[in-house]
């Protein structure tokens, strides 16, 4: 008789059915019904990451223990690591503390008062970094192509840098002069303005953006990511020129939720790169980065005698307390008043 397999007995055919069978009924694990509860509530990709890796990580800290089974004690014990031993920023030792409150509260649905009492690490007042306006043009002069346009973006309007890759073609108002940024920082929209220098290099580059749009479209493709289930409302919106990304990325990708092959908006880390590259060529003394451009661009309103208000309204604070760090930044020396050596 030849080599091959063995038929399998009538007896192992029924085992592997009903362990087929069990592994169907089985209900999902703690990290997939966690990733489903994120998502139902709308947290972005970014924050589902974050909070699914701080889960695990916690799980994993104490033995792969069950979090049903940890308390107060354990939590404490797994921000203390962070914080003593992983040299972890207060902002980060904060955003692990809100993946657990999810999972305990919205997750798990369990009253915990003790997670209120869990000691939050605070952040230390620092100074922005500022540039000046000689620095900021050196910096801009480095770059070129698409995260030029970036980062003059960021510079003439304020918005964080995640804000511009989600600016969509239908956000941007050429005769008024205005940008609108959808959820915000909280969740809001508001207005800022579209600087004049940026209006022609801003459509020539939606121009060759479009283009590669139709080309998309063309070959099958085209759809956008919609937030919300408006791809069900609006069938056709997902294709629409005005939903498509500003700055797309140069290669489509396929979208971890949904399975679809989309083209995304550019990558965060590419602009950073971007900009760090940019700091090295100008011989930068100062620690740079995007979002650097945003502080600048608050700084020399208020030093061309804007309204603190109005600042505050651009780059969308929720307190105008937030925006007066900025005021801090503008007082020379100590804090205006001049040095008795200078009056030697």
């Amino acid at each position: 008789m030849g080599g091959g397999a063995k038929p399998m007995s009538e007896a192992n055919r029924q085992t592997g059915a009903k362990r087929i069978e069990a592994a169907q009924t089985q209900p999902p694990k703690l990290l997939d019904q966690l990733r489903e509860n994120l998502r139902t509530r709308h947290y972005s990709i970014r924050t589902e990451e974050a909070y699914l890796d701080w889960v695990r990580r916690f799980i994993l800290f104490h033995g792969k223990r069950h979090p049903k089974d940890l308390g107060a004690p354990e939590v404490q014990a797994f921000l203390s690591h962070l914080a003593v031993e992983r040299h972890v920023s207060p902002s980060t030792q904060n955003q692990a503390k809100a993946a657990l409150l999810f999972l305990y509260r919205h997750q798990m649905n369990m009253d915990m008062p003790w997670l209120d009492e869990v000691v939050q690490a605070k952040r230390s007042p620092r100074l922005p970094v500022v540039l000046n306006p000689g620095e900021v043009r050196v910096l801009l002069d480095q770059m070129e192509g698409t995260m030029a346009l970036v980062a003059r973006l960021l510079y003439g309007t304020g918005m964080r840098l995640m804000e511009a890759l989600r600016l969509r073609v239908k956000d941007i108002d050429f005769e008024r002069r205005e940008l609108i940024v959808r959820d915000g920082k909280g969740g809001k929209d508001r207005v800022t303005m579209l600087p004049n220098l940026l209006v022609a290099p801003l459509k020539a580059h939606l121009d060759h953006v479009r283009r590669l749009h139709e080309r998309d479209v063309a070959e099958g493709f085209g759809e956008v990511y919609l937030p919300h289930a408006l791809a069900e409302k609006f069938k056709i919106a997902p294709r629409a020129w005005g939903w498509q990304w500003v700055f797309p990325s140069h290669l489509r990708s396929t979208d971890p939720r949904s399975g679809k092959i989309r083209r995304h908006h550019l990558q965060p880390e590419s602009v950073q790169k971007a900009v760090r590259i940019a700091a090295r060529a100008g011989e930068s003394v100062k620690p740079i980065t995007p979002h650097v451009l945003r502080h600048s661009f608050a700084t020399h309103l208020l030093a061309a005698g804007h309204d603190i208000r109005t600042v505050q309204e651009l780059l969308g604070h929720k307190d105008v307390a937030t925006t007066m760090i900025y005021t801090h930044v503008l007082n020379r020396g100590g804090r205006g008043v001049p040095s008795p050596l200078d009056q030697i």
